[in-house]
Formats: structure tokens, sequence, C-alpha cells
């Protein structure tokens, strides 16, 4: 079994309430798990209003398909305009 985990940092230059923020987190956690079918969590800058850190997770038995799948999602992210991603890392277990 391999476990992907991807993680990003981003910035959320609209937002100007944390309303605002959980609103667009909240659209990318949606669309993320319908079209991937992966487990996500905002796991860090909880209370900050223009920053979100969110670890995003696939399980698959092959090593090449759990790739596959995170750096599509990575791609499917940075195209978005509504927020700039500052950092990022994958790892495999």
């Amino acid at each position: 079994m391999i476990v992907g985990v991807l993680t990003v940092e981003l910035v959320i230059y609209t937002s100007s309430s944390l309303k605002e923020k959980r609103f667009v987190v909240k659209s990318i956690k949606d669309k993320l798990k319908n079209k991937f079918n992966v487990a996500i969590a905002e796991v860090d800058f909880l209370e900050k209003w223009q920053r979100a850190k969110l670890g995003i997770v696939t399980v698959g038995n092959d090593y090449s398909h759990v790739e596959n799948s995170m750096q599509k999602i990575f791609v499917y992210l940075d195209n978005w305009n509504e927020f700039e991603i500052i950092n990022h890392s994958i790892d495999y277990c």
C-alpha cells in the first residue's frame, strides 16, 4: 500500500475575513474530493484570514498511480486564480 501526501501552503489575496477564507477553502476541499476522491483537511493557519495550509492524502496499490494522482492534483490547484501556492511538498510512504 502506498500513501501519497501533498501539503500546499496558500495565500488568498482576495480574502478580507475568516468567513471569506473559509468559503474559498471549502470550495477547494469540495472540488478536490469530488474530482480526485482524496481526503483533505486544513492543517495550519486556521485563524489567519489570507493564509491556509492544506493536507491532501490518497492511497493506492501502485506507486506510479499515486504519484500521478498527486501531480494532477497539484497542477489542478496551481491553475486556480483565487489563490497562490507559495509552498508545497509531496511525500510517499
